[in-house]
């Protein structure tokens, strides 16, 4: 498989880079659908754990707070479901970083260097993520119940796919050099 792989690369690169980017891009959404589904459903694994009190102590984040959300008579996410849903989110773009360097990009880009560049992207939009997500959680919960969960994953999800795509194609435009077969 690795081999067919690398020979759509080559063919695609060979085309022009208008459909070698094009290219890239279909294979980012596949591992982007990775991370979704990872991001989407490890929260409730994550979640099983954890006692009823944990999930619904309050916290503070950022700017948001359980207790106020819920003074101002939103329905409130507690600690608990706060960590499930952003360690998802941290495992969910490690693994992506990963892969789309090696198999998206085929870049040879030093990990030493452009691991950190990533890593204070995604703590700026895990930040984001950790605020937004719980915040629709709370919105939808009452609506949709424990598919809020769900729901706010895949829009977290999405912001972050359209985002990642021209941070990823950045950092990782060193390619590899081509080993003689």
């Amino acid at each position: 498989m690795a081999k067919g792989l690398k020979d759509i690369d080559n063919a695609a690169a060979s085309k022009g880079k208008g459909l070698e980017t094009l290219w890239q891009f279909v294979k980012f959404i596949v591992v982007s659908l990775g991370a979704f589904v990872i991001q989407t459903f490890l929260p409730y694994l994550l979640k099983l754990p954890m006692s009823e009190e944990f999930l619904h102590r309050p916290y503070e984040f950022l700017i948001y707070s359980s207790e106020a959300a819920a003074k101002a008579g939103m329905a409130t996410t507690g600690l608990g479901l706060f960590i499930a849903l952003t360690a998802s989110n941290i495992i969910a773009q490690i693994v992506s970083f990963f892969i789309n360097k090696d198999k998206t990009f085929n870049s040879d880009a030093n990990t030493k260097v452009v691991f950190p560049i990533y890593i204070v992207f995604t703590i700026a939009l895990i930040a984001f993520s950790a605020w937004l997500q719980p915040y629709l959680v709370n919105v939808l919960m009452p609506k949709v119940g424990d598919g809020a969960i769900a729901i706010s994953g895949a829009i977290c999800g999405a912001v972050q796919f359209f985002l990642y795509f021209p941070v990823d194609k950045l950092l990782f435009s060193k390619k590899k050099e081509k080993k003689a077969e």
